[in-house]
């Protein structure tokens, strides 16, 4: 074979076109990922249709609008420039053709990632530029190969819109394929045989490369060549935030003052609450709302009205059109499941909102200092899977205070742990937030963890507040049926006053004695199961019981009780009582009935609805 021209034809276009594919196809899949516009359908069929659309029929659209008859082509003319059968349109063909496969392979790549480490990004100050190139692009490093490889594959085959647009002329727009074509057609098969055979090589070799770049288990450590470059690249971006080392402001001046409304899928969030440098639980069960309204004083969700303000500077006032960015609310927050970025080592991780400004001595000074204050001396050069569930955790809260924030906002920390390592990493979330002089927010289902954490509670239902206070009034003096319940209260019944101090508990079948006043919209009356004490002696609100059933935990019994007569099945019962284990080996011998007291300081009166 003497004439090579159509291998370097060949591999010239399809080398220019993969360059232009690839810059095209990322950044078109970047902008389709984010765009939620009406049009999105019509877009996505528009970029999609050469993938579908035979080439003969790319080639024939391509010739309408690049021929000297089209506008486009009478302008090109005009200066000069000849695009149909020349080099120039064998790109052309091989990009149009190639680019589908480069943007669907980016756009899935990019949907697989964690939106949660796009939002926690966002939150560290990052912007967009700089989160598309060290978050985004290293993620999805694998696809975006992948998809590199299949388009180069794609543009070195195309034949039909290359011959429609360029053509065939040896030594210009002839490339492989169009040569096999010539050549077998003219009876040449051994030439035919060795273009054929070339292709089949360097096809071949791509299906390896693209199998072996989108194989499921990825080592960022081995794979992310690719992250030093966007990282270079993403410095000038990141150079011009401010720098995001401040001093503390006063204790008297650390506020939080939200009014916000949004409609949501399933409920209208409408709360209103301040909070100052005591740090605030949100409690309410799931989908209510918690983490909704935490997202909305970060700046990852938008609510329809309101007004957020911290530390007097408006984040978001619907009336004025001020609506912050996430990287300009100083808000720290520490995502349930971490949002650690996996291609970061520790120390990256932590470092990575410092602002490009800062030395690296600086950067070093501080990483340990966070390291220290959350006992990871020695880890910086780990990366988040080489970590066990609770250091994730440290780590995340290390990357949440880097800044100094002004608010942290922390949903639900300690969810994914054990119980040991909840109580370790509990421990040690007070040490460090009772240095913190910053604004929290705190959400958990745990109970006993919000009343260990938080000073002060907001209590949320339906998207609602239902109780704002401090502990110790949300879990002894509920303010209604919806915060007991809420707070862990298990014994209900309904209630009528019979005189100032005494009610009938109707569910109960009893009347009880009571100490505070009782209102007159009283529709409940409730006790909490552990305040229920046994006594043989006739004290006041002493009621025979039987025990219907009874459960069992390492520490503690549940004992369900019916009043006033024995219970006739498991279910038949008025109240719950917890006792200790000790308590119950002392109560079980005795006959029944027993005597259960619910002291009149611990009976709670309450409303329906706030």
């Amino acid at each position: 074979m003497n004439d090579l021209s159509p291998i370097w034809i060949s591999l010239n276009t399809a080398l220019v076109a993969t360059v232009i594919t690839f810059i095209l196809g990322i950044l078109m899949a970047w902008w389709m990922l984010k765009y939620q516009g009406r049009f999105k359908g019509f877009l996505e069929s528009i970029l999609t249709a050469p993938l579908v659309l035979p080439p003969t029929v790319v080639g024939f659209l391509l010739l309408l609008l690049l021929g000297r008859n089209s506008p486009l082509g009478q302008l090109l003319n005009y200066f000069g420039i000849r695009i149909i059968f020349s080099w120039y349109a064998t790109v052309i063909a091989s990009t149009v053709v190639a680019f589908p496969l480069m943007y669907k392979t980016a756009f899935g790549a990019f949907q697989q990632i964690d939106r949660n480490l796009i939002a926690c990004a966002r939150t560290l100050g990052a912007s967009e530029w700089t989160i598309f190139l060290r978050i985004i692009l290293p993620l999805a490093q694998s696809g975006l190969i992948a998809g590199t490889l299949l388009s180069f594959a794609r543009a070195l085959g195309e034949f039909g819109a290359t011959l429609m647009v360029a053509g065939s002329v040896p030594g210009e727009t002839q490339t492989m394929p169009i040569a096999i074509f010539l050549a077998a057609e003219g009876g040449d098969m051994d030439r035919a045989f060795i273009l054929v055979l070339i292709i089949l090589v360097i096809s071949l070799g791509v299906i390896t490369a693209v199998n072996y770049w989108t194989k499921d288990n990825q080592d960022y450590r081995t794979h992310n060549f690719l992250n030093p470059l966007f990282s270079r690249l993403s410095n000038s971006a990141a150079s011009k935030r401010k720098p995001s080392f401040h001093s503390p402001l006063p204790e008297t001046e650390i506020k939080l003052v939200v009014a916000i409304e949004k409609q949501l899928s399933d409920l209208n969030l409408n709360v209103s609450f301040t909070s100052n440098q005591i740090p605030m639980g949100l409690l309410g069960a799931s989908g209510a709302g918690k983490s909704t309204i935490l997202r909305c004083i970060a700046g990852l969700e938008t609510p329809d009205r309101g007004t957020i303000i911290l530390n007097g500077k408006i984040l978001f006032d619907s009336e004025r059109g001020i609506n912050l960015p996430p990287r300009d609310r100083a808000c720290g927050f520490l995502f349930q499941n971490y949002a650690l970025f996996p291609h970061l080592t520790v120390t990256e991780n932590i470092a990575f909102a410092v602002a490009k400004g800062t030395t690296n001595r600086q950067i070093k000074q501080v990483v340990e200092k966070e390291l220290i204050a959350v006992n990871l001396q020695g880890m910086g050069n780990r990366y988040p899977e080489e970590l066990s569930g609770g250091q994730q955790q440290r780590v995340a809260l290390a990357r949440a205070k880097i800044n100094q924030p002004e608010i942290l906002l922390l949903d639900e920390p300690f969810s994914a742990l054990d119980t040991y390592l909840r109580d370790q990493q509990e421990k040690l979330l007070r040490q460090n937030l009772s240095s913190y002089q910053g604004v929290t927010l705190f959400i958990t289902h745990n109970l006993e963890e919000a009343y260990r954490v938080c000073p002060h509670l907001l209590v949320i239902d339906q998207g609602k507040v239902i109780a704002n206070d401090s502990k110790q009034n949300i879990f002894e003096h509920p303010p209604n049926y919806q915060t007991a319940q809420l707070t862990g209260c298990k014994n209900f019944s309904r209630a009528v006053k019979l005189s100032p101090t005494k009610i009938q508990a109707l569910d109960w079948n009893c009347s009880l004695e009571v100490l505070e006043p009782i209102p007159d919209t009283l529709e409940y009356v409730a006790i909490r199961a552990h305040h229920l004490n046994f006594s043989a002696t006739e004290e006041t609100n002493t009621i025979p019981c039987w025990v219907a059933t009874l459960s069992e935990t390492q520490h503690r019994v549940t004992l369900y009780l019916k009043l006033n007569q024995p219970a006739t099945h498991p279910e038949d019962y008025h109240l719950q009582a917890e006792i200790f284990k000790e308590k119950w080996q002392e109560l079980k011998a005795s006959p029944f009935p027993w005597q259960v007291q619910l002291p009149p300081l611990r009976i709670i009166l309450l409303n329906r609805f706030p």
